[in-house]
């Protein structure tokens, strides 16, 4: 399935981006697009470089190498630092002030404040505006970050890891909310998370980064379309991957007893007596990050002018 080039406006764009730290390279060559107004989910397994990413986008960390923007400027210019905001995975608030003076915080500091959704995020979760940060549940305290980040009405929101201590209730909650607001106000969002399950309802974009680079990025429904899921019998030829799948790009092949399961990009029909259907979103990531060395696969929406990616083509599948 070849697609046109690149025509919405870019929320954000990595050209050849690395970091590196003492202890080596969090990233690395790293070259996207995220087009505006999508919700981007980010995978990757822990140390992959997700938070080093927004870090970078939200003007905390510099790139070693390469360059960042935010909606065509650089992060550390004030156009940028007024349309994004950062709800970082530790949620640094200050523990003295309440929660009503959180929120004064945040009106003094952002032109574009909307009290109104700051204070109903705070109040549907029975939050004391009065209360201390420091006196409130971990829960809690999420919820005021999530006020602050709403509140600023940002047109890209990075999110890292923002539900992990949530409660079931609450994250369905958050997560209604952060769909309502984005569809309004065509808010970007780019969220880091470990539950695949959860992204699948929410994100239309993905960005899936393993061992410091990029291993897949484009549209949720071109992403799971390029790809089969094949289950058959083990055949007789030995463990390594049957010949019937050597023409096409095979992400994973795994057996368990005398099952075959594999994931591919076909490149044409699909020979042997396998079943197949287009796999779930989670089935697609977990198979990427069990294996970091699979062919990467960049969809066109989700690359740069000039960088020519590492997949080789894109596809459509074809069982």
């Amino acid at each position: 399935m070849d697609v046109g080039g690149p025509a919405e406006e870019s929320a954000m764009e990595a050209h050849g981006v690395g970091r590196k730290y003492r202890r080596g390279w969090a990233l690395r060559d790293c070259s996207f697009r995220l087009p505006a107004g999508r919700i981007c989910g980010l995978v990757g397994p822990n140390g992959a470089g997700k938070t080093t990413l927004m870090s970078m986008a939200a003007n905390l960390l510099e790139p070693t190498e390469g360059t960042l923007t935010v909606f065509g400027a650089a992060p550390r210019s004030a156009e940028a630092g007024r349309r994004t905001a950062f709800l970082a995975q530790e949620k640094p608030l200050f523990r003295r002030f309440t929660v009503a003076e959180t929120l004064r915080l945040g009106r003094e500091l952002n032109p574009g404040w909307d009290q109104r959704v700051a204070e109903n995020i705070v109040r549907a979760g029975n939050v004391p505006m009065e209360a201390k940060i420091g006196t409130l549940s971990g829960g809690q305290r999420t919820r005021v970050a999530f006020a602050l980040a709403f509140g600023k009405r940002p047109d890209l929101l990075l999110l890292d890891e923002p539900m992990s201590d949530l409660d079931p209730l609450v994250r369905h909650e958050i997560m209604s909310l952060l769909l309502s607001e984005a569809a309004e106000h065509g808010t970007t969002v780019l969220m880091s998370s470990h539950m695949l399950s959860e992204l699948e309802s929410v994100c239309d974009f993905l960005l899936v980064i393993s061992t410091g680079g990029l291993r897949m990025a484009g549209d949720v429904d071109e992403l799971l379309s390029a790809h089969v899921l094949l289950q058959g019998a083990v055949g007789g030829e030995g463990p390594g991957v049957p010949a019937e799948l050597a023409g096409h790009t095979v992400v994973e092949y795994r057996t368990s007893g005398r099952q075959a399961t594999a994931l591919i990009r076909p490149d044409g029909p699909v020979a042997g007596q396998w079943q197949s259907h287009t796999p779930h979103l989670e089935e697609l990531l977990l198979a990427y990050l069990r294996c970091p060395d699979a062919p990467p696969l960049i969809s066109p929406v989700a690359q740069v002018p000039g960088r020519v990616p590492g997949s080789g083509g894109f596809r459509g599948a074809a069982a």
